[in-house]
């Protein structure tokens, strides 16, 4: 079984389901301070805020003492872009979780998967088999199976996800075309700080910044950032040890966690529509994991 847990695949897998986790929670302070903050100036916070994480991992490692020319990534267009590939992502998800409910939006997000396995052939020429191809529409027929959505689900608010996983997919998949020597946490930085200018420079420019009502909601947002922030991370972690469309099938599990933490919060209860939905989600991970693993096989028998 120790052989089995230092796979890199089930160490990423570990990493990638932290991040989602954190990332989910994100999401609850999202939507609850909506009603009283915009979804520009939010993001703005978010990516501002949420630097810190990675500013601590800098100091921690000893990065930062190190000479100004060694925190220059080769591909910093790409760096920066993945900014800006966040920020258009955070706007599409921060509306859609304003307009619609936690659950519907935390579903079509995961369909995130599918556009990392898409965009990995293109991109990385990556080669997507039949396993792994099988195993992101057993996810997403489990993801669709569970929300059960009507006609009238499917509005502007319910693309809006769509257009998030969109974009976060491709910053996923293009963190594999930056050299492997540039660290997770600088390469965070690099995107969170052209995510955070672009937010201040169009907040700005359109509503401007209302200002923070009281300590409580400083405090969420806070959390919020720091959250999105840590989450991140492991994400950027996860898909660097392991192939994105590997991972795509996990990213499913990620309904668990999203509609405990609504039924918690918001009061919602959708326990009775999560079977069998959620078999199918469980079953497309593991499909993944025991065929890229076949020399685990005895281990995961044990």
């Amino acid at each position: 079984m120790s052989r089995f847990f230092r796979s890199n695949l089930v160490r990423a897998l570990l990493v990638l389901l932290l991040g989602i986790v954190f990332l989910d929670g994100m999401s609850v302070f999202i939507k609850t301070l909506l009603p009283r903050y915009s979804a520009l100036e939010l993001s703005a916070y978010r990516n501002a805020i949420g630097m810190i994480p990675a500013i601590v991992l800098m100091l921690w490692s000893g990065e930062l003492r190190t000479h100004p020319r060694r925190l220059m990534i080769p591909q910093w267009k790409l760096a920066f872009g993945r900014g800006l590939m966040v920020t258009v992502a955070q706007l599409f998800w921060y509306i859609a979780l304003g307009g619609t409910e936690f659950a519907l939006v935390a579903a079509l997000g995961y369909t995130m998967s599918l556009f990392v396995v898409v965009l990995s052939v293109p991109l990385l020429g990556e080669r997507v088999g039949l396993w792994r191809s099988v195993a992101v529409v057993m996810g997403f027929a489990g993801a669709v199976w569970i929300v059960r959505p009507t006609a009238d689900s499917f509005n502007l608010y319910a693309l809006l996800p769509l257009g998030a996983a969109f974009f976060y997919a491709m910053s996923m998949v293009t963190v594999r075309l930056v050299d492997t020597a540039v660290s997770n946490a600088l390469l965070y930085l690099y995107s969170a700080v052209a995510a955070a200018v672009v937010n201040v420079i169009v907040v700005l420019a359109t509503t401007g910044f209302a200002g923070i009502d009281n300590m409580q909601d400083a405090i969420q947002i806070t959390i919020m950032s720091l959250l999105g922030g840590c989450g991140v991370i492991c994400m950027l972690i996860s898909v660097r040890m392991a192939e994105p469309s590997l991972l795509a099938p996990f990213n499913y599990f990620g309904l668990i966690s999203a509609f405990t933490m609504g039924w918690l919060v918001f009061g919602e209860a959708p326990f009775d529509k999560i079977f069998p939905g959620v078999l199918l989600i469980i079953g497309g991970g593991l499909l993944v994991l025991w065929r890229e693993n076949p020399g685990k096989r005895v281990a995961l028998q044990k």
